[in-house]
């Protein structure tokens, strides 16, 4: 690959501030292949020696490591040699099977500090993606820093000596433990009853075939909790169980059914990455998406009373009304965890930024999303409440109907169609044609939302993050309130000829 297309075949992996691909060409051609990401991995090594974020030395450690997807331990050794490649002062750490938040954690922890890291994972995507995240010391890269590396990779690809044989230093080293031992000691000073606070305590663990299945035996079981019953632990990078994902159906009935079926106190499920998580009470109550944001809302106020919490632009306004009744303030920002993380970071008291996807970040843990560390905030509190975490979010009300569809515009489109789109829709909210009831919301900073029925329910369309899609959300608390507003939706939606409805 030469030229410009040899850049286009990197430029198309970048997912935001994340790269993503095909690795596995199974049932699709591939998009990221074994060379690409040793190519990845050595810019974004150079890109330390030459004091790109955080870092200033010449001499650079990187640590890297892997979700149990079936192409992790061969992309791993390819990114190592991307690493020493990059020159004689380069070393490359293996962490083997580790979580995304730990390596972060293992930037900043003594003993390790490395310059950077790198996280092999597609989160829940099917077993023949995979990806890459990178991290420094400040925090992980954005979308700008993504896209330099890949220039670079792109460099590097189409170069004559693509391995100079740099001469850095590769091995092995153990971090999981630690960054368990981490999580353990906030247990213990959150509970505040010793060194067994969780004796007495059932709760199960369902780490999706993922990464997170040391949270069930090196965190919890320490500390006395009865982890019997837990499933899914073992890493299989095929899932065969259910999608490893907090926000899909299957997978939240499942963790019900097992704390059903043990008579647990407390359910956890995680992603594959495990930095997302939810979490099901002993009655079968998922706090996943709007109900998680709500309990995380009333632990941060706590602390942090008339505090703000930034959310993506999906939330409900029952979360809005309960994030107030406890003395906080609620911005409603834009989809996509970085986003919602970056303007919490802007704010001066915020001490919680987090997504309906289950992606948390907390100011008190380095503005780090981490599936691990919010559920041991939330254990923290079952704890302390015997188990009972309904009255951590009493007042909360989920909306008695929602609703999420998402509509395909043509390749054909013009640049900018969903942008059209969602104008479009704004005019016709505010123009004379409006429908009766509908009022436009008091902020809207991603896509146009509305709220309808005279306050009974709301809506929103939006322009997808990254496909040439549009999406529409909404709520009622009037039944048949989503079908009647859906209905104007869609009518209004059928002028647009690049629209496939």
């Amino acid at each position: 690959m030469r030229g410009a297309a040899c850049f286009m075949s990197y430029k198309r992996v970048q997912n935001g501030s994340d790269v993503r691909g095909v690795a596995l060409g199974k049932q699709e051609a591939v998009t990221l292949t074994p060379k690409m990401v040793r190519n990845i991995a050595k810019a974004f090594t150079l890109r330390l020696q030459r004091g790109g974020k955080g870092n200033k030395a010449s001499n650079v450690s990187v640590g890297i490591g892997r979700d149990s997807r079936v192409t992790g331990e061969e992309l791993c050794e390819e990114a190592m040699k991307g690493i020493v490649d990059a020159g004689p002062g380069c070393k490359a750490y293996d962490l083997g099977l580790a979580t995304t938040p730990a390596m972060f954690m293992s930037t900043i922890t003594p003993g390790f500090e490395y310059s950077g890291s790198i996280m092999l994972t597609a989160s829940h995507l099917p077993y023949d993606r995979n990806g890459m995240k990178f991290f420094t010391p400040e925090g992980g890269l954005g979308k700008a820093d993504i896209a330099e590396i890949l220039e670079m990779a792109e460099g590097i690809d189409g170069s004559v000596d693509e391995a100079s044989g740099g001469g850095g230093h590769k091995s092995a080293a153990s971090f999981m433990p630690t960054y368990a031992g981490f999580l353990r000691d906030q247990i213990v000073s959150g509970v505040g009853a010793g060194e067994m606070p969780l004796k007495g305590l059932k709760i199960v663990v369902d780490a999706g075939n993922g990464a997170g299945g040391f949270f069930a035996r090196d965190v919890l079981e320490p500390l006395g909790a009865d982890i019997a019953g837990s499933q899914f632990l073992e890493p299989d990078g095929m899932f065969p169980n259910h999608v490893p994902n907090p926000e899909n159906e299957e997978a939240m009935r499942s963790i019900q059914e097992a704390v059903a079926s043990t008579g647990a106190d407390l359910g956890v499920i995680f992603d594959t990455d495990v930095d997302r998580s939810a979490i099901v009470d002993s009655k079968g109550v998922a706090f996943n998406k709007n109900r998680l944001i709500a309990a995380m809302a009333a632990i941060s106020l706590r602390d942090k009373p008339g505090a703000t919490v930034v959310t993506d632009s999906v939330t409900s306004d029952a979360l809005t009304a309960f994030i107030e009744s406890r003395g906080g303030k609620h911005l409603r920002f834009k989809r996509g965890y970085k986003n919602v993380i970056e303007k919490g970071k802007q704010i001066e008291n915020c001490p919680l930024m987090i997504e309906t996807s289950g992606h948390g970040a907390m100011a008190e843990n380095h503005y780090l999303d981490d599936g691990a560390y919010m559920a041991v905030k939330m254990i923290i509190e079952a704890a302390r409440r015997n188990g009972d975490l309904a009255g951590l979010v009493e007042g909360f009300e989920e909306p008695l109907e929602a609703t999420e569809m998402r509509v395909k515009y043509s390749e054909s489109a013009p640049d900018g169609y969903g942008t059209l789109v969602v104008e479009g829709f704004q005019k016709f909210c505010e123009g004379d044609s409006a429908p009766e009831g509908w009022a436009s919301a008091d902020s809207n900073f991603e896509g146009w939302r509305v709220s309808v029925l005279n306050g009974e329910g709301w809506v929103l369309i939006r322009q997808s993050l990254h496909d040439p899609l549009i999406v529409i959300n909404a709520e009622s608390n009037m039944e048949g309130g989503v079908e009647q507003t859906m209905a104007i939706v869609t009518e209004f939606l059928k002028d647009y000829e690049f629209l496939t409805l």
